[in-house]
């Protein structure tokens, strides 16, 4: 799964470093700046999966630049949290009347404040929440059952799909054909092992299509693996 780029709008030097550590250690790729100013030209650069924004920044206000976010047609849906001291209700409810999608005030819990972030990232993008796979060039949406490679639709059937979907999970990982019918198929299956082969080759010609390389190796004596080569 893509890593998550967050957007860290904070002036606090101590406060930033404390956030950028916890989430990098959740394996986020953190992007900080405490000027407000400096914030807009980086999310038009590259727009990030999560916006953590202080109220009071350096430059223009972090309230002026969540309202710029929503205005730019690259920010426009990136989820948005305002992270700082001013807890008063009506200065809540203006941040997110702003556009913020949570509101979060100092002091402040790094896990409850690492928990928000993922909540917001599950009702408001649910693929970078755990529910998108990729490798190579094929991407995986585990809640609308769909995949693509190289952005193309690839249909698949619902064994294909779930064989596919291990093999995601666990990149590079050698896999027998008991393996694959234990996970695949489940433990109370009585299909042959040979079936996987069958499935295989099946999974092999739909991602493989308009000879697309083949990423799935077969390990004599072993198994199979998701294997790009590179």
């Amino acid at each position: 799964m893509a890593r998550v780029k967050m957007l860290l709008v904070e002036d606090d030097r101590a406060i930033a470093e404390l956030v950028t550590y916890h989430f990098k250690r959740e394996d986020y790729e953190v992007r900080h700046t405490p000027d407000g100013e400096e914030a807009l030209m980086l999310a038009k650069e590259a727009a990030p999966d999560i916006v953590l924004l202080d109220w009071m920044v350096e430059g223009i206000s972090g309230i002026e630049v969540c309202r710029r976010l929503r205005r730019m047609p690259e920010t426009a849906n990136v989820p948005i949290i305002m992270l700082t001291a001013r807890g008063e209700e009506e200065d809540r409810v203006r941040g997110l009347e702003t556009g913020a999608d949570d509101y979060v005030t100092k002091p402040f819990s790094p896990r409850e404040l690492v928990a928000r972030v993922g909540a917001v990232l599950r009702r408001v993008r649910p693929a970078l929440a755990g529910e998108a796979l990729s490798y190579a060039d094929i991407e995986m949406d585990t809640v609308g059952h769909k995949v693509r490679r190289g952005g193309e639709f690839i249909p698949l059937g619902p064994t294909e799909f779930r064989l596919l979907k291990h093999f995601l999970e666990h990149p590079g990982h050698v896999f027998s054909r008991e393996r694959l019918l234990d996970s695949v198929w489940g433990h109370d299956s009585d299909i042959e092992s040979r079936t996987v082969d069958v499935h295989i080759r099946r999974l092999r010609k739909a991602i493989n299509k308009d000879n697309k390389p083949d990423i799935i190796r077969t390990v004599r004596s072993a198994g199979y693996a998701l294997d790009s080569g590179n």
